[in-house]
Protein backbone atom coordinates (compact mmCIF):
# COMPACT_ATOMS: atom_id res chain seq x y z
CA UNK A 1 0.00 0.00 0.00
CA UNK A 2 1.32 3.45 -0.83
CA UNK A 3 2.81 5.59 1.92
CA UNK A 4 1.15 8.91 2.75
CA UNK A 5 2.46 11.98 4.60
CA UNK A 6 1.34 11.42 8.21
CA UNK A 7 -0.07 14.90 8.78
CA UNK A 8 -1.42 15.68 5.34
CA UNK A 9 -5.07 14.79 6.02
CA UNK A 10 -5.43 15.51 9.72
CA UNK A 11 -8.41 17.84 10.00
CA UNK A 12 -10.18 19.44 7.05
CA UNK A 13 -11.46 17.54 4.01
CA UNK A 14 -11.52 18.86 0.47
CA UNK A 15 -15.20 19.69 0.06
CA UNK A 16 -16.77 19.52 -3.35
CA UNK A 17 -19.69 21.53 -4.74
CA UNK A 18 -22.97 19.82 -3.84
CA UNK A 19 -26.72 20.09 -3.96
CA UNK A 20 -27.10 19.30 -0.26
CA UNK A 21 -25.97 16.76 2.30
CA UNK A 22 -24.79 13.34 1.17
CA UNK A 23 -27.08 11.76 3.78
CA UNK A 24 -30.10 13.25 5.50
CA UNK A 25 -32.36 11.17 7.75
CA UNK A 26 -35.25 12.14 10.00
CA UNK A 27 -36.84 9.78 12.52
CA UNK A 28 -35.29 6.77 10.78
CA UNK A 29 -36.57 3.63 12.48
CA UNK A 30 -36.27 -0.10 11.92
CA UNK A 31 -38.16 -2.62 14.02
CA UNK A 32 -37.80 -6.38 14.12
CA UNK A 33 -40.99 -7.52 15.79
CA UNK A 34 -41.30 -5.54 19.00
CA UNK A 35 -37.60 -4.62 19.07
CA UNK A 36 -36.49 -1.26 17.65
CA UNK A 37 -32.98 -1.88 16.29
CA UNK A 38 -32.86 1.75 15.16
CA UNK A 39 -35.12 4.20 16.98
CA UNK A 40 -36.03 7.62 15.48
CA UNK A 41 -32.53 8.43 14.24
CA UNK A 42 -31.80 11.92 12.89
CA UNK A 43 -28.63 12.16 10.83
CA UNK A 44 -26.95 14.65 8.49
CA UNK A 45 -23.66 13.92 6.72
CA UNK A 46 -22.10 16.68 4.62
CA UNK A 47 -20.47 15.78 1.32
CA UNK A 48 -16.74 15.16 1.18
CA UNK A 49 -16.45 14.20 4.86
CA UNK A 50 -15.66 11.08 6.82
CA UNK A 51 -18.51 10.57 9.28
CA UNK A 52 -18.19 7.93 11.98
CA UNK A 53 -20.73 5.73 13.71
CA UNK A 54 -19.40 4.86 17.17
CA UNK A 55 -21.14 2.29 19.31
CA UNK A 56 -20.92 -1.20 20.79
CA UNK A 57 -22.25 -4.33 19.11
CA UNK A 58 -26.03 -4.19 18.99
CA UNK A 59 -26.23 -0.40 18.93
CA UNK A 60 -27.84 -0.25 15.46
CA UNK A 61 -24.84 0.70 13.31
CA UNK A 62 -25.15 -2.10 10.74
CA UNK A 63 -28.94 -1.84 10.54
CA UNK A 64 -28.66 1.89 9.84
CA UNK A 65 -26.08 1.32 7.11
CA UNK A 66 -28.26 -1.31 5.46
CA UNK A 67 -31.24 1.05 5.41
CA UNK A 68 -29.17 3.88 3.93
CA UNK A 69 -27.81 1.51 1.26
CA UNK A 70 -31.34 0.56 0.25
CA UNK A 71 -30.87 -3.04 1.43
CA UNK A 72 -33.38 -2.80 4.26
CA UNK A 73 -36.66 -0.89 4.21
CA UNK A 74 -37.25 1.52 7.14
CA UNK A 75 -40.20 0.81 9.44
CA UNK A 76 -40.71 4.56 9.89
CA UNK A 77 -39.06 7.89 9.16
CA UNK A 78 -37.39 9.17 6.00
CA UNK A 79 -33.88 9.21 4.58
CA UNK A 80 -32.25 10.65 1.48
CA UNK A 81 -28.90 9.46 0.14
CA UNK A 82 -27.26 11.65 -2.51
CA UNK A 83 -30.63 13.38 -2.82
CA UNK A 84 -32.55 10.13 -3.46
CA UNK A 85 -35.19 8.58 -1.23
CA UNK A 86 -34.10 5.23 0.24
CA UNK A 87 -37.64 3.86 0.24
CA UNK A 88 -38.37 4.54 -3.43
CA UNK A 89 -35.03 4.92 -5.23
CA UNK A 90 -32.96 2.13 -3.70
CA UNK A 91 -31.71 0.77 -7.04
CA UNK A 92 -30.52 4.20 -8.19
CA UNK A 93 -28.76 4.71 -4.84
CA UNK A 94 -26.94 1.37 -5.11
CA UNK A 95 -25.45 2.38 -8.46
CA UNK A 96 -23.74 5.40 -6.90
CA UNK A 97 -22.46 3.97 -3.62
CA UNK A 98 -19.81 1.52 -2.47
CA UNK A 99 -20.36 -0.85 0.45
CA UNK A 100 -17.70 -2.76 2.36
CA UNK A 101 -19.37 -5.26 4.67
CA UNK A 102 -18.27 -6.26 8.13
CA UNK A 103 -17.45 -9.78 6.94
CA UNK A 104 -15.28 -10.43 3.90
CA UNK A 105 -17.74 -11.07 1.06
CA UNK A 106 -15.66 -11.70 -2.09
CA UNK A 107 -15.07 -15.12 -3.66
CA UNK A 108 -12.31 -16.96 -1.80
CA UNK A 109 -11.83 -19.58 -4.52
CA UNK A 110 -11.09 -16.97 -7.20
CA UNK A 111 -7.89 -14.98 -7.67
CA UNK A 112 -7.53 -11.33 -6.72
CA UNK A 113 -7.82 -10.10 -10.30
CA UNK A 114 -10.74 -12.43 -11.07
CA UNK A 115 -12.67 -10.96 -8.15
CA UNK A 116 -12.00 -7.38 -9.23
CA UNK A 117 -12.84 -8.09 -12.87
CA UNK A 118 -16.09 -9.74 -11.82
CA UNK A 119 -17.07 -6.74 -9.66
CA UNK A 120 -16.15 -4.38 -12.52
CA UNK A 121 -18.48 -6.26 -14.89
CA UNK A 122 -21.31 -6.21 -12.33
CA UNK A 123 -20.79 -2.45 -11.93
CA UNK A 124 -21.02 -1.99 -15.68
CA UNK A 125 -17.54 -0.56 -16.34
CA UNK A 126 -16.58 -0.57 -20.06
CA UNK A 127 -13.88 -3.10 -20.94
CA UNK A 128 -11.10 -0.56 -21.54
CA UNK A 129 -11.80 1.39 -18.38
CA UNK A 130 -12.19 -1.87 -16.48
CA UNK A 131 -8.63 -2.95 -17.20
CA UNK A 132 -7.17 0.46 -16.38
CA UNK A 133 -9.13 0.79 -13.14
CA UNK A 134 -8.26 -2.70 -11.90
CA UNK A 135 -4.55 -2.13 -12.61
CA UNK A 136 -4.71 1.26 -10.88
CA UNK A 137 -6.22 -0.18 -7.71
CA UNK A 138 -3.88 -3.19 -7.59
CA UNK A 139 -0.97 -0.76 -7.60
CA UNK A 140 -2.50 1.71 -5.17
CA UNK A 141 -3.33 -0.89 -2.54
CA UNK A 142 -0.18 -3.00 -2.82
CA UNK A 143 -1.78 -6.02 -4.48
CA UNK A 144 0.17 -6.18 -7.76
CA UNK A 145 2.21 -9.15 -6.57
CA UNK A 146 -0.97 -10.91 -5.43
CA UNK A 147 -3.06 -10.48 -8.59
CA UNK A 148 -2.93 -14.20 -9.49
CA UNK A 149 -3.18 -15.44 -5.91
CA UNK A 150 -6.28 -17.29 -4.67
CA UNK A 151 -8.10 -14.93 -2.32
CA UNK A 152 -8.58 -17.60 0.36
CA UNK A 153 -4.80 -17.64 0.91
CA UNK A 154 -4.44 -13.87 1.49
CA UNK A 155 -3.62 -12.36 4.89
CA UNK A 156 -6.21 -10.34 6.81
CA UNK A 157 -4.67 -7.04 5.74
CA UNK A 158 -4.53 -8.09 2.09
CA UNK A 159 -8.17 -9.16 2.16
CA UNK A 160 -9.09 -5.80 3.65
CA UNK A 161 -7.28 -3.92 0.89
CA UNK A 162 -8.92 -6.12 -1.75
CA UNK A 163 -12.37 -5.48 -0.26
CA UNK A 164 -11.73 -1.73 -0.31
CA UNK A 165 -10.56 -1.96 -3.94
CA UNK A 166 -13.79 -3.71 -4.88
CA UNK A 167 -15.90 -1.15 -3.00
CA UNK A 168 -14.35 1.85 -4.81
CA UNK A 169 -13.85 0.20 -8.21
CA UNK A 170 -16.70 2.14 -9.83
CA UNK A 171 -15.65 5.44 -8.16
CA UNK A 172 -18.73 5.84 -5.97
CA UNK A 173 -19.85 9.22 -4.65
CA UNK A 174 -20.55 7.71 -1.23
CA UNK A 175 -18.76 4.86 0.52
CA UNK A 176 -20.26 2.82 3.38
CA UNK A 177 -17.83 0.88 5.58
CA UNK A 178 -19.15 -1.46 8.27
CA UNK A 179 -16.45 -1.98 10.92
CA UNK A 180 -13.83 -2.48 8.19
CA UNK A 181 -10.79 -2.90 10.48
CA UNK A 182 -12.19 -5.39 12.99
CA UNK A 183 -9.88 -8.26 11.95
CA UNK A 184 -6.58 -6.54 11.11
CA UNK A 185 -3.48 -5.50 13.03
CA UNK A 186 -2.71 -1.92 14.15
CA UNK A 187 -0.33 -1.13 11.27
CA UNK A 188 -2.87 -2.26 8.67
CA UNK A 189 -5.54 -0.22 10.46
CA UNK A 190 -3.37 2.88 10.26
CA UNK A 191 -2.57 2.34 6.57
CA UNK A 192 -6.26 1.74 5.86
CA UNK A 193 -7.24 5.06 7.42
CA UNK A 194 -4.64 6.92 5.40
CA UNK A 195 -6.30 5.42 2.31
CA UNK A 196 -9.68 6.67 3.52
CA UNK A 197 -8.36 10.23 3.74
CA UNK A 198 -7.08 9.94 0.17
CA UNK A 199 -10.52 8.76 -0.96
CA UNK A 200 -12.22 11.57 0.96
CA UNK A 201 -9.87 14.18 -0.51
CA UNK A 202 -10.96 12.96 -3.94
CA UNK A 203 -14.52 14.08 -3.13
CA UNK A 204 -16.08 10.82 -1.91
CA UNK A 205 -18.18 10.97 1.24
CA UNK A 206 -17.51 8.13 3.70
CA UNK A 207 -19.75 6.74 6.44
CA UNK A 208 -17.79 4.31 8.60
CA UNK A 209 -18.94 2.36 11.64
CA UNK A 210 -16.47 1.42 14.34
CA UNK A 211 -16.16 0.56 18.01
CA UNK A 212 -12.54 1.76 18.20
CA UNK A 213 -12.15 5.12 19.96
CA UNK A 214 -8.93 6.00 18.12
CA UNK A 215 -10.68 5.53 14.75
CA UNK A 216 -13.65 7.61 15.85
CA UNK A 217 -11.29 10.46 16.76
CA UNK A 218 -9.99 10.53 13.18
CA UNK A 219 -13.43 11.21 11.67
CA UNK A 220 -14.41 14.72 10.62
CA UNK A 221 -17.75 14.26 12.38
CA UNK A 222 -19.25 11.58 14.55
CA UNK A 223 -22.52 10.06 15.75
CA UNK A 224 -22.58 7.97 18.92
CA UNK A 225 -25.28 5.27 18.91
CA UNK A 226 -26.56 3.39 21.93
CA UNK A 227 -29.24 0.67 21.71
CA UNK A 228 -30.52 2.09 18.43
CA UNK A 229 -30.70 5.71 19.51
CA UNK A 230 -28.54 8.73 18.78
CA UNK A 231 -26.73 9.58 22.02
CA UNK A 232 -24.56 12.46 20.73
CA UNK A 233 -23.20 13.92 17.50
CA UNK A 234 -20.66 16.50 16.39
CA UNK A 235 -16.94 16.89 15.83
CA UNK A 236 -14.96 14.49 18.04
CA UNK A 237 -12.85 17.19 19.70
CA UNK A 238 -15.83 19.39 20.45
CA UNK A 239 -17.75 16.47 21.93
CA UNK A 240 -14.84 15.85 24.31
CA UNK A 241 -14.41 19.53 25.16
CA UNK A 242 -18.10 19.76 26.08
CA UNK A 243 -17.42 17.53 29.11
CA UNK A 244 -15.46 20.39 30.70
CA UNK A 245 -13.64 19.47 33.92
CA UNK A 246 -15.56 16.30 34.70
CA UNK A 247 -12.61 13.95 34.16
CA UNK A 248 -10.21 13.31 37.02
CA UNK A 249 -7.06 11.19 37.34
CA UNK A 250 -5.66 9.59 40.47
CA UNK A 251 -2.11 8.31 40.94
CA UNK A 252 -1.98 5.94 43.88
CA UNK A 253 0.02 3.04 45.26
CA UNK A 254 -3.22 1.11 45.81
CA UNK A 255 -5.16 1.45 42.53
CA UNK A 256 -7.38 -1.62 42.99
CA UNK A 257 -8.55 -0.55 46.45
CA UNK A 258 -9.05 3.01 45.25
CA UNK A 259 -11.06 1.80 42.24
CA UNK A 260 -13.39 -0.21 44.49
CA UNK A 261 -13.93 2.77 46.79
CA UNK A 262 -14.61 5.17 43.91
CA UNK A 263 -17.10 2.83 42.26
CA UNK A 264 -19.19 3.13 45.42
CA UNK A 265 -18.90 6.92 45.70
CA UNK A 266 -21.88 9.17 44.93
CA UNK A 267 -21.31 11.31 41.87
CA UNK A 268 -18.76 8.97 40.22
CA UNK A 269 -20.01 7.58 36.89
CA UNK A 270 -17.06 5.41 35.82
CA UNK A 271 -13.57 4.38 36.88
CA UNK A 272 -10.94 2.82 34.61
CA UNK A 273 -7.42 1.76 35.56
CA UNK A 274 -4.61 2.78 33.18
CA UNK A 275 -1.33 1.45 34.54
CA UNK A 276 -0.95 2.89 38.04
CA UNK A 277 -3.43 5.69 37.29
CA UNK A 278 -7.20 5.75 37.64
CA UNK A 279 -9.24 7.65 35.06
CA UNK A 280 -12.54 8.83 36.55
CA UNK A 281 -15.66 10.45 35.09
CA UNK A 282 -17.73 12.48 37.52
CA UNK A 283 -21.44 13.33 37.21
CA UNK A 284 -22.22 16.67 35.54
CA UNK A 285 -24.04 17.86 38.66
CA UNK A 286 -20.82 17.93 40.72
CA UNK A 287 -19.46 21.48 41.14
CA UNK A 288 -16.01 20.22 42.22
CA UNK A 289 -15.09 16.88 40.53
CA UNK A 290 -11.59 16.82 42.07
CA UNK A 291 -13.18 17.40 45.47
CA UNK A 292 -15.64 14.53 44.95
CA UNK A 293 -12.82 12.09 44.21
CA UNK A 294 -10.55 13.40 46.97
CA UNK A 295 -13.33 13.07 49.55
CA UNK A 296 -14.19 9.52 48.43
CA UNK A 297 -10.55 8.41 48.81
CA UNK A 298 -10.25 10.10 52.19
CA UNK A 299 -13.43 8.46 53.49
CA UNK A 300 -12.01 5.07 52.45
CA UNK A 301 -8.73 5.76 54.25
CA UNK A 302 -6.76 5.87 50.99
CA UNK A 303 -4.20 8.28 49.61
CA UNK A 304 -3.47 9.48 46.09
CA UNK A 305 -2.61 12.44 43.92
CA UNK A 306 -5.83 13.78 42.38
CA UNK A 307 -5.76 16.07 39.31
CA UNK A 308 -8.05 17.20 36.50
CA UNK A 309 -7.52 15.41 33.18
CA UNK A 310 -8.35 16.03 29.55
CA UNK A 311 -11.49 14.16 28.48
CA UNK A 312 -11.48 11.79 25.50
CA UNK A 313 -14.11 10.15 23.33
CA UNK A 314 -14.41 7.20 25.68
CA UNK A 315 -15.46 9.63 28.40
CA UNK A 316 -18.00 11.15 26.02
CA UNK A 317 -19.42 7.73 25.22
CA UNK A 318 -19.69 6.75 28.89
CA UNK A 319 -21.21 10.11 29.81
CA UNK A 320 -23.95 10.17 27.16
CA UNK A 321 -24.94 6.52 27.48
CA UNK A 322 -25.10 6.56 31.29
CA UNK A 323 -26.99 9.87 31.22
CA UNK A 324 -29.56 8.45 28.80
CA UNK A 325 -30.07 5.31 30.85
CA UNK A 326 -30.36 7.41 34.00
CA UNK A 327 -33.11 9.53 32.40
CA UNK A 328 -34.95 6.40 31.25
CA UNK A 329 -34.76 4.91 34.75
CA UNK A 330 -36.15 8.14 36.23
CA UNK A 331 -39.03 8.15 33.71
CA UNK A 332 -39.80 4.51 34.48
CA UNK A 333 -39.80 5.20 38.21
CA UNK A 334 -42.14 8.17 37.71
Amino acid sequence: MQENPPLQHSTTPSLQPSDGPAIEAHGLTRRFGHVAAVDALDLTVERGRIHGFLGPNGSGKTTTLRMLCGLLRPSAGTAKVLGMDVAHEAEAIRRQIGYMTQRFSLYEDLTVIENLEFVAVVQGLPAKKRRLRVDELLGRYGLNDRRRQIVGTLSGGERQRLALSAAVLHEPKLLFLDEPTAAVDPQNRRDFWESLFDISDGGTTILVSTHYMDEAERCHSLSILDVGRLAASGRPRRLAEALGQRVVEVETATPREAQTALHRAAGVLSVAQIGTHLHILVDEGASDPVGVVTAALRDAGLKGQVTSARPGLEDVFVAVTIARRKREAERSAA
